[in-house]
């Protein structure tokens, strides 16, 4: 129904926003992570959005980016998952590292999650996992974490590619890179740096 609201930031609460569009304020059930990404009150903000509607209540849910939205319907596939642990999971850490931990199986980072415990994390990594395409893929790659040129993004892009044609899987490839990337603008030296890292040197 809404795909997105674009107006000034009224309110904020600890796991809310109020969105002002043209003086009707929207209440917005959100994650620590958008939070984070919210502006000062009175200065515009994007939020897309999703509405969930039960026999009981219709609440609005508020995200900072199109993939934590995207993310949060993932969520909220995997049984025994609803909207406040899905919104719990989001927030207990960045975007990039939920998606790696996912496709990686890394139960130990998903239970740190509050009100995860390991079955849950198993299941959110077994049901998940092969839904994970290559556009989340690429995201670890390019999500923000720090300060990175245009052009060690281009060098991130071309070792993520490069390490895939050397026959690693395209969840491998995007750790390997998220976690070297914007220490080189050369691509070939990022899959040097790659190569090391999963070696263990």
């Amino acid at each position: 129904m809404y795909a997105y609201l674009n107006g000034k930031v009224a309110e904020k609460g600890p796991n809310s926003l109020v969105i002002d569009v043209n003086g009707v304020g929207y209440l917005l059930s959100v994650s620590m992570n958008t939070l984070q990404e919210t502006p000062p009150i009175g200065e515009n903000m994007k939020v897309y959005t999703l509405l969930s509607v039960r026999e009981d209540a219709m609440e609005l849910f508020g995200f900072a980016s199109q993939e934590e939205k995207k993310m949060f319907s993932r969520l909220l596939a995997v049984s025994g998952i609803g909207p406040k642990v899905a919104l719990s999971i989001l927030g207990a850490m960045p975007l990039r590292d939920l998606t790696l931990a996912i496709v990686t199986g890394d139960i130990t980072s998903l239970s740190r999650a509050p009100g995860v415990g390991k079955k849950t994390a198993q299941r959110i990594a077994l049901e998940l996992k092969e839904k994970v395409d290559e556009s989340d893929l690429n995201y670890t790659v390019n999500a923000p974490a720090g300060s990175f040129t245009p052009i060690q993004e281009d060098a991130a892009q071309e070792a993520l590619a490069a390490l895939q044609a050397l026959g690693y899987t395209a969840a491998e490839a995007a750790k390997a890179v998220s976690q070297v990337r914007g220490q080189s603008d050369s691509a070939n030296e990022i899959v040097r740096l790659a190569l090391r890292n999963m070696a263990g040197f």
